[in-house]
């Protein structure tokens, strides 16, 4: 049972090694001589040594039973200890590596081991001899390598006398004329996980042992305490708990909530005993802005426990800086170091501390004071408001103390139950006091995602501090240079689906769904103006910045906390950030081997792989994620049994049950060190041969580094080429579309120079900024808001003009022209846009002049309204009619994005015309004013048909550079029984778009609920709803990824298939075992599987060249397979095969899709490259084909039935000129199954029609290809 170093490294146990500390022999005698000669001498302090080293694995072999062998799994050659002299019997000798009495030699430990600085750590106060026994006493180390990996360390100090009243008469000393004094010596248990309270428990057992045993036992004792705890495995993230017995002690070890996050073995609430709120608050404000901190007590213990509880409420933000929570006496002057850290030290030293440093925050826990040395109170930027006054509010509902939970419950009678009674309230403790951090943070960095650019890797800094207000803006400055919020970034930019990004999902308010679901530019709405004004001074007024220059907010307006105090937005309802907790399963293992013999620990891991058997056995295939957690531990066994096959074979079922937690290296290793019987059983079980295969690709794959790098945006030094342009213009934020900067591109250049200047760049952006930061202060009269709705911004205002209806300036919303007359502020509405008849320019008179003018004709008045815009008209007339050209085009089309798109052409314009400032101007403009462009070169009309058929259209590509192509769509339907207030249980609508992308809308309100699942790279074809919690989803790459659409996470994979997963269909009929998935691939291969326990029941194969989709009718499965529809029995045999007519054979061409009218007796297919649909009498084949030709179209891409219809999705075979360079015409064919008739001919999309689907038969959702990349909502009569 030896195990190769590299294997015991990736098993994680609970010890890593086990470190005795005090004072050596030579020490002690010296002490002793003295005292006995000259009486009773000054109490010294002794130098700390290590006297013993225990690091795993531990075993005997033979009849040595007393020998343990210390093996480190890395080892180095860490200190040369001296020759021992001759030992006394009542001292504890130095153990060697290898066991034996210390002789001149090596003693090796774990290279993660500092042992220069341990003996300090373990005595941070110094080792003082006294002559009073004291009580055992506890405190916590964390050491930090260079690489920022930390180890953690629990230490007990216990006395003992320096020399025994029977060693003096042995040596002829009077022993009631010697002076009894005490030295204490140390046990340190050393880990790589921070199992603070489990393993000071431990120590406390062994503590009972060592006061009831000789000093010449010690030795033995512990070392097989360590032994002990080294055959404790770790938990695997998720929520099993592992219990051991140490008697009298059960001991438990918690798991971690998720990869990301460390285990939580401490009282967190430990701080908010320390610090009011509003201190904590400054605490936590220090930290996020790396300051020098160092933190005091008179209490060792209280400092590594308060110091990790400080950072684990930053998570996920991880602290970059150094951190040393106990600084021994020697060590202060790591105090001076210039750069930020985290320390810790007696309370001793802080006025020795105040006076030698500068700037450092002092931060005292036993009477929660927080102080900066060399000032008198602390000048450091505080935390937002609104977020400070959550956080407070919250923390005052929590419940920190145990005994008025108790007063309820009976009193226990035996300790293992109270201490069970007192980790359960503080398990559910810590989770509150988690959230409710995690909450802190994500109201601070909430908005940091809208300012990212994920396909460069840019973060607008300088935008984002402009968004927030002027008393936050100094705290999010120095924020923003910190090596944490750096971290952070990565982590959004890479998409990390963390707890941050699932609790900032959770929170949104429905404004901030709506906006999700549009692609408006960034402007206040008026539901956050009047939130703004409930913070502001009164005297409603338009705010004179408008048309001024960049934001200086100085004296010029009263603070407005409309981001940060409308607490509406940012404090959520309690059961969104306190979901139902699950409690945790406890797996106890099995007691302890009494011998350390090779045949006990081979006995009792043998033990443990059968109970973990047992419990797996046990479980229904339901609990997945239970069952993951019992294969892992297994697996972790049988690799400590070098049982390779088995540990992979548990590994290989984390696929079906959690991949979360697949430890990629360790499997990796194992299937590395197969010896060659094993390779060759390996590769006669297909499980096996698969996940070595596959762990050998993911891991060519890792060998190429991942982009991690984040930009800062910075405008432009060398003349731009459209390439360049693009990018840039992506990086700085103002727009993502890719087909509107190359519009935007020709705007700015001339048809000579095909390149940007950067100067004009520089202006261009700088004016657009200008324009966005003048919308931020518009500050409306309420008179005038009660006119507009919630989410109407203002986008442009013009100056002061005359016009027909009184002096004012014209404003714009996304909706409607207004006037803001003069002198006080009114409101008078000029026209919605889609009540616009006629814009056109004319002129007024003007004393001897005549001026330009705009008129306006409306169909909600008679009269025409006219406004003398000067200089501005010819610009007011292209915004009005691409406003009015996009409302219209949104209204047929159903398409709100239309008038976003229109929005973002019009301020485009508005800066183009701002950065001219020539005659020029407008001409460039006008190349901008796309729908007032197409409306004039080909018809905008929709058919009256299409226009009442469809309901709505939604784009599932929002946010990203270029539309993509929609492959798949599913509805799921809401679930009545789930009352979750987050939306859990209504109806969604999954979209795979390509690269593995899988994007979710809530199907009540369509506003997106995930932006982006990733499953997989590849393209995904097919997908499937199972019982309501699972969705399947087959990808090109062979693999069926599984999403639990509870958590939104994908945790599952199904690797069976050879090649591409083309379709899914459901068996209904068996009533014994309820919904029978089945799955298909392109090889021909069909799979029966059972949807609990994911393992496949049958495996059928089809004959044909390429199968594209199944169905299953009446117990046969029909089988879409290129040339042909093939029927099978259940067992798989052939009944029958319809092949392709004789001219489409001619032609290559294949099936596509098929539906089968069972109670018509009639096959209905479909061919990729023929515009008609073939009609097939299945139970007479002497009948020939019907053909049924599909008007405007030139082939059939997918079908669907619809209560009494026949929904076919078509190829375009003509472009629409001009309209979107030549994009195909494709359109849904509704038909009559009864009279063959086409019934509708309905057109939306620009593209091929990829997808149907049908939602509950009420509506028809219709998906396109990359160049229209929008979904099509029809609803079906």
């Amino acid at each position: 049972m030896v195990l190769p170093l590299t294997a015991a490294h990736l098993a994680p146990s609970l010890l890593e090694a086990c470190v005795v500390v005090g004072a050596s022999s030579d020490k002690l005698q010296e002490l002793d001589q003295a005292t006995y000669c000259r009486g009773t001498p000054e109490l010294p302090l002794l130098e700390p040594e290590v006297l013993h080293i225990l690091a795993p694995p531990f075993f005997s072999r033979g009849n040595v039973q007393s020998e343990v062998r210390s093996v480190g799994r890395r080892k180095r050659a860490f200190i040369r200890k001296k020759k021992e002299r001759p030992l006394s019997p009542n001292q504890v000798p130095n153990v060697s590596a290898d066991g034996g009495r210390g002789t001149s030699e090596d003693v090796s430990v774990p290279k993660d081991i500092d042992l220069k600085a341990l003996p300090q750590l373990c005595f941070p106060g110094g080792l003082q001899v006294t002559n009073v026994h004291r009580e055992e006493q506890f405190h916590f180390l964390v050491f930090t390598d260079v690489l920022g990996n930390q180890t953690h360390g629990v230490v007990m100090q216990c006395d003992r006398p320096v020399v025994e009243a029977s060693s003096l008469s042995q040596n002829g000393h009077d022993a009631s004329k010697c002076p009894k004094l005490y030295s204490a010596y140390a046990v340190c248990l050393i880990s790589k996980h921070p199992y603070y309270t489990a393993l000071k428990d431990c120590l406390s057992c062994l503590l009972v042992q060592l006061r009831t045993c000789r000093l010449s036992d010690l030795e033995e004792r512990v070392k097989e305490f360590a032994a002990k705890l080294a055959l404790v495995p770790i938990p695997p993230p998720g929520t099993l708990h592992v219990m051991f017995t140490l008697r009298p002690l059960h001991i438990v070890l918690p798991s971690r909530e998720d990869r990301d996050h460390p285990e939580v073995d401490l009282d967190l609430h430990v701080p908010l005993l320390c610090f009011r709120p509003q201190q904590l608050l400054q605490v936590l404000s220090c930290l996020l802005q790396e300051q020098r901190v160092a933190l005091f007590s008179s209490d060792w213990a209280k400092l590594t426990l308060v110091a990790e509880s400080l950072l684990l409420f930053l998570q996920p933000l991880s602290w970059q800086q150094p951190y040393v929570p106990v600084l021994a006496n020697g060590m202060l002057d790591f105090l001076m170091a210039p750069t930020a850290f985290l320390m810790g030290c007696h309370i001793s030293h802080f006025k020795e501390v105040a006076a030698e440093t500068d700037d450092l925050i002092l931060i005292n826990i036993d009477d929660g004071s927080i102080s900066m040395s060399c000032c008198e109170a602390v000048d450091l930027p505080e935390m937002p408001l609104a977020a400070a006054e959550c956080f407070t509010q919250r923390v005052r509902s929590l419940r920190l103390h145990f005994e008025l939970f108790q007063f309820r419950h009976a009193s226990c009678c035996d300790i293992n139950e109270q201490r069970a009674q007192k980790r359960a309230w503080q398990h559910n403790l810590n989770q509150d006091i988690q959230r409710i951090t995690l909450e802190l943070i994500v109201n601070i960095f909430r908005d940091v995602s809208s300012h990212l650019n994920y396909e460069h890797r840019v973060f607008n800094s300088e935008e984002f501090l402009k968004t927030r207000e002027p008393a936050e803006q100094l705290f999010y400055k120095m924020l923003l240079e910190t090596h944490i919020f750096h971290s952070f970034l990565k982590d959004r930019l890479n998409r990390k689906a963390d707890a941050f990004t699932r609790m900032e999902l959770n929170t949104r308010s429905e404004m901030q769904k709506m906006k999700a679901t549009v692609e408006n530019p960034r402007r206040p709405t008026m539901q956050e103006i009047q939130a703004r004004r409930t913070c502001s001074l009164p005297a409603p007024r338009l705010n004179k910045r408008l048309g001024m220059s960049l934001p200086n907010l100085g004296d010029e307006q009263p603070l407005s906390l409309y981001r940060q105090t409308s607490l509406n937005r940012i404090i959520v309802p309690d059961p969104l950030l306190r979901p139902p907790p699950e409690s945790p399963k406890v797996f106890k293992l099995p007691d302890f081997p009494s011998s350390l013999s090779f045949n006990s620990v081979w006995n009792y891991h043998s033990e443990l792989i059968l109970q973990l058997g047992k419990a797996i056995f046990c479980l229904p295939p339901e609990n997945s994620a239970l069952l993951a957690r019992f294969y892992y531990l297994r697996g972790l066994i049988n690799t400590l049994c070098s049982r390779r096959l088995e540990a992979l074979s548990d590994f290989q079922n984390l696929y079906k049950t959690d991949t979360t937690i697949f430890p990629t290296q360790l499997v990796t290793w194992l299937a590395d060190s197969l010896q060659r019987d094993e390779r060759q059983h390996a590769d006669r079980r297909p499980e096996l041969k698969r996940l070595i295969l596959k762990v050998k690709t993911e891991n060519e794959k890792l060998l190429i580094p991942p982009d991690d790098h984040v930009k800062k945006f910075e405008l432009p030094r060398m003349h731009l080429h459209q390439e360049e342009f693009v990018r840039c213009v992506q990086e700085s934020g103002i727009v993502k579309d890719v087909v509107t900067i190359h519009r935007l591109f020709c705007a700015l250049t001339n048809d000579e120079e095909k390149q940007v200047d950067p100067e004009l760049f520089r202006v261009f952006y700088t004016f657009w900024k200008e324009t966005e930061a003048e919308a931020r202060d518009v500050n409306l009269p309420s008179d005038v808001i009660e006119h507009l709705d919630n989410s109407e911004c203002v986008y442009k205002l013009s100056s002061c003009v005359k016009t027909s209806h009184g002096v004012g300036k014209i404003a714009m919303t996304q909706k409607r022209l207004f006037l803001l007359t003069e002198g006080r502020p009114g409101f008078l509405e000029i026209t919605k846009f889609r009540d616009i008849k006629e814009v056109k320019i004319s002129s007024a008179p003007f004393l001897l002049l005549r001026i330009p003018s705009l008129r306006i004709q409306t169909s909600s008045r008679a009269e025409v309204f006219e406004a003398n815009l000067k200089a501005e008209t010819h610009l007011w007339d292209l915004v009005i009619k691409e406003m009015w050209a996009g409302r219209k085009m949104a209204d047929q089309h159903k398409d709100p994005q239309y008038m976003a798109q229109a929005l973002t052409n019009v301020l485009l314009m508005d800066a183009v015309v701002g950065c001219f400032q020539t005659q020029r101007s407008i001409s460039a403009a006008s190349k901008l004013a796309y729908f007032d462009r197409v409306k004039h070169e080909i018809p905008m009309m929709v058919s009256k048909t299409t226009s009442e058929t469809l309901k709505h259209k939604i784009n599932p590509s929002l946010g990203l550079a270029e539309p993509q192509t929609v492959h798949v769509l599913l509805y799921t339907p809401g679930q009545l029984s789930c009352s979750s207030p987050d939306g859990d249980g209504n109806p969604k609508l999954w979209v795979a778009l390509s690269g593995g992308r899988v994007v979710v809308f809530d199907a009540a309100s369509w506003s997106m609920l995930q932006d982006c699942i990733q499953v997989g790279a590849s393209q995904l074809n097919c997908m499937l709803d199972l019982d309501h919690d699972q969705v399947w989803i087959g990808s090109q790459d062979s693999v069926i990824y599984i999403i639990d659409t509870r958590s939104m996470s994908c945790n599952k994979q199904l690797t069976e298939h050879r090649h591409e997963v083309t379709g899914f269909t459901l068996d209904y009929k068996d009533q014994q075992n309820g919904q029978q998935p089945y799955s298909c691939s392109s090889d021909g291969t069909v799979l029966l599987w059972d949807s609990s326990s994911l393992k496949v029941k049958r495996q059928l194969h089809v004959g044909c060249g390429h199968l594209s989709s199944i169905q299953i009718h009446n117990g046969m499965l029909w089988c879409c397979c290129g040339d042909s529809i093939v029927e099978l029995r259940r067992n798989g045999t052939l009944h029958r095969r319809i092949s392709l007519p004789e001219n489409l054979l001619s032609l290559s061409s294949c099936f596509s899709s098929f539906i089968l009218i069972l109670e018509q007796g009639e096959l209905w297919t479909g061919c990729a490259d023929s515009g008609e649909l073939c009609l097939w009498h299945i139970k007479d084949h002497k009948r020939p084909i019907k053909r049924i030709s599909l008007p405007g179209s030139c082939g059939v891409t997918c079908m669907i039935r619809v209560k009494d219809q026949i929904w076919v999705g078509c190829r375009g075979g003509g472009a629409l000129a001009g309209l979107c360079d030549a994009r195909l015409r494709s359109q849904v064919v509704v038909l009559d199954p009864r009279s063959h008739a086409v019934l509708k001919e309905l057109q939306a999309h620009s593209d091929c029609i990829q997808t149907l689907c049908s939602a509950e038969d009420r509506y028809i959702l219709s998906g396109s290809a990359q160049r229209d990349g929008k979904i099509a909502i029809w609803k079906v009569e």
